[in-house]
């Protein structure tokens, strides 16, 4: 079934969405971001990864001021449509540290 922006439930998560960002050929977890409707819209009107960053209040795309791309090759939505997946082909690590991945640190 597809899914269009205008089916997603932001109400959830204060207009946001989460975003599971996985490699779309080795499906490998790089990171977990928020979009509201414009960065989704954004994502698939440039075919790059876009997101809403809620600690400095704004649109950015991924890889804007490090090169670190990710293009979109397709993008999934959760069964309650409150949440997506963006399928990447990345270009560099995804995690800011320099990380190919976020999540590189063990829970004790």
């Amino acid at each position: 079934m597809k899914k269009t922006i205008s089916d997603l439930d932001f109400s959830k998560g204060d207009g946001l969405v989460p975003v599971i960002v996985q490699d779309y050929n080795t499906k490998e977890v790089l990171t977990l971001a928020y979009s509201n409707k414009e960065s989704l819209e954004l994502t698939q009107k440039t075919g790059n990864s876009w997101f809403w960053s809620r600690s400095r209040n704004k649109l950015w795309m991924k890889g804007e001021e490090s090169g670190n791309t990710q293009k979109i090759k397709e993008i999934l939505v959760d069964c309650d449509s409150d949440a997506v997946i963006y399928l990447v082909e990345p270009a560099g690590p995804a995690c800011h540290t320099g990380e190919r991945v976020c999540f590189h640190h063990k829970l004790d």
